[in-house]
Order: C-alpha cells, then sequence, then structure tokens
C-alpha cells in the first residue's frame, strides 16, 4: 500500500524471533513491529534512508506510539508534519515490542525475561536493513526513546557503538538511588499484604482497574527481572532487592542493579559515547521519578570526560512528553545524514 502525496506510512510487520523462543514468562516470540516509511519512499526506489530505532518506555510496545489522540499526533503524524514543514529529513522509524509480561524488558538480556538486547541487536538491525532500504551503517543508524525507552536508547548505544551512531535520551532511567529506591518500601508492603508475589501479581492481571500504586510496585518487580535476574530463585527466576519477610533491603542485589546504572557504566563507556555523531539528552525539571536529578549527574559527567552532547532542561513532569521528539528527532536526523 503506497502512501498519500507528500506523508509517510506506516506498515505493520510480523516479526517471528528466534532469540525471544522459549523466554521464562512464555511471553510471545511473534511481535508486530511497526515501520515507518518517509514520504518519498514509494517513488524513489533508488533511494535509501537513516534509519532510527524507536524505543517505548516501560509499560509500552512499539504500537503504541502510533495512538491516536486529538492533542498528542502519533508518532507517524508527527514525523509527516517535521517533514512536511521542512523541519526534518526523511528517515525510516522502526518501533520494537519488547513488551514482557513483568511490564518491560529495560532492552537487556535477562534470564527472567529473554534476550531483548539480542532481539534488538542481532535480529531486528539486519533484518530492518534485509527488508527496507536502509543506510546500512552507523553513521547512518540511530536509536531513541522516552523513560524506559530513554534508558534503552542511551545503554544500547554505550554496549553498541559499532550499532548506533546516534542516540537521544528523554528522560531516560538513571540516577536509581533517586529514581528507584524510594519505591521499594511500598512495594514490599504491597506484596506482603497480598501473600506473596505470585499473589500479587496475579491478582494485579486480574484487576480490571489497576491504579498508579500497582503500576509503582510492578515498576519495581520489571527492573528487578531486568537487574537481578536468577534462575534459581522462587518463584519467577528473580532477585528482589528487599527480603520480604524481615523487610530487610538487600544490598548485595542492589549492586547488581548499579552496575546497570548509566552513571555507572558510562566510567568503562565513555569512549562509546564519544563517538557519537550526535547525543541528546534532556529531562523535565518537574520529573516526579526525579530524573533531571540522574539527568543532571549524568551530564555533569560527560562534561568531565569531555563528551560532546545535548542537554535540555524543560518545564513538565515526566508524562505525555511525545512533543519533546519535535526536538530532538530532526536533529538526530541530520546528523545520520537525512535529507
Amino acid at each position: 500500500m503506497s502512501a498519500e502525496p507528500g506523508r509517510g506510512r506506516v506498515q505493520l510487520e510480523r516479526f517471528e524471533s528466534d532469540v525471544l523462543k522459549g523466554n521464562a514468562p512464555s511471553d510471545p516470540y511473534v511481535r508486530t513491529v511497526p515501520v515507518y516509511l518517509p514520504p518519498s519512499y514509494d517513488a524513489s526506489p533508488d533511494r535509501r534512508y537513516p534509519v532510527i530505532f524507536m524505543l517505548s518506555g516501560f509499560l509500552g510496545r512499539g504500537r503504541m506510539m502510533l495512538n491516536d489522540d486529538p492533542w498528542k499526533p502519533p508518532l507517524d503524524e508527527r514525523m509527516n508534519r517535521l517533514v512536511a514543514a521542512g523541519a526534518c529529513g526523511e528517515t525510516i522509524l522502526v518501533m520494537p515490542d519488547c513488551f514482557t509480561r513483568f511490564g518491560g524488558s529495560q532492552y537487556v538480556n535477562s534470564t527472567a525475561n529473554g534476550r531483548y538486547e539480542d532481539h534488538v541487536i542481532d535480529e531486528l538491525v539486519p533484518w530492518v536493513d534485509r527488508t527496507f532500504r536502509t543506510v546500512a551503517t552507523r553513521d547512518h543508524r540511530g536509536v531513541a526513546g522516552k523513560s524506559s525507552g530513554g534508558y534503552g536508547a542511551l545503554t544500547l548505544g554505550m554496549k553498541h557503538p559499532g550499532v548506533f551512531g546516534a542516540v537521544a535520551c528523554h528522560s531516560g532511567d538513571m540516577g536509581f538511588d533517586y529514581c528507584y529506591r524510594g519505591d521499594i518500601p511500598g512495594f514490599m508492603t504491597r506484596v506482603q499484604n497480598a501473600g506473596g508475589l505470585s499473589e500479587w501479581l496475579d491478582a494485579f492481571s486480574a484487576k480490571p482497574h489497576k491504579t498508579h500504586d500497582d503500576f509503582q510496585a510492578l515498576n519495581i518487580l520489571g527492573m528487578a527481572a531486568a537487574y537481578s535476574p536468577n534462575p534459581a530463585a522462587k518463584p519467577f527466576g528473580i532477585d528482589l532487592p528487599c527480603d520480604l519477610a524481615t523487610g530487610a533491603f538487600r544490598e548485595d542485589v542492589w549492586k547488581r542493579w548499579l552496575s546497570f546504572d548509566p552513571l555507572v557504566m558510562l566510567e568503562a563507556r565513555a569512549e562509546a559515547l564519544r563517538s557519537m555523531k550526535f547525543l541528546f539528552v534532556d529531562c523535565g525539571r518537574r520529573d516526579e521519578f526525579h530524573l533531571h536529578h540522574g539527568a543532571r549527574m549524568f551530564v555533569r559527567a560527560l562534561e568531565a570526560k569531555g563528551i560532546t552532547h545535548v542537554y535540555e532542561e524543560f518545564d513538565d513532569g515526566h508524562m505525555n512528553l511525545g512533543y519533546r521528539y519535535d526536538v530532538s528527532l530532526p536533529r538526530i536526523a541530520r546528523a545520520l545524514g537525512a535529507v
């Protein structure tokens, strides 16, 4: 199906993953991957395009970026407007689905979740280059996202500078001592009152209306699944950062979490970020998860290491930040050579 003149189109692709087969939570290994093809894609069969992988936040998946809302345009309409206004070059956008039973994968490999880092890097990236007319080099391939998607964009860029040449991290998870640790006692109370982790998750899954407190608890479980898996731990192969029987904080588990914190990762991965053609970080100064503090510390570390970057703070919280793509997409597309 061709796009309307002057407009890009979205193609929903069925992708069967080999690396996600047999994942511990029995999540689907067949995923729907939306791909935005820019306005000239169908009419210019010899033209090739840069590509940006757009990573959704916790509790999300790629298709959610296309939700129709009169007040918040979906990603494809946002990109069409930017291109039509001459603000952004034409770029392919790929929207992976890395959702899990525990709310998300953080785009890392985990025995509790599955191999989601491998899914993106080893499966989706080469598949996109085989299937669509991309410029198949790291200098023309970027990754962007917000919240957990911003975390994924930043850490995948750190770990795979040979794959991605540009990164945009919007309100990404960092500064774990501030953004996660304070929610652990509440998580513990809710799980204890439910009678255990399995009982709590079953009740959560069955609730027709899930509250903010429910999702706050799921967030801690989801982070534990990503950062502290342990195949021997019952019931889900996850080490928790707290002892449910006594309430004691588990410093040994917390150290494992901190090894995934971009503030910690930066020390060993500075050269990867230094190699980026473009590095963008932003955060609202009223972020409800205190991520602006982590962002400021991260940017201070970038400055100390002389790593070129763009950092912006804006007057907002953590939710409904899709409009910030109007800021980052034109810049990342330009860095990747989009015209």
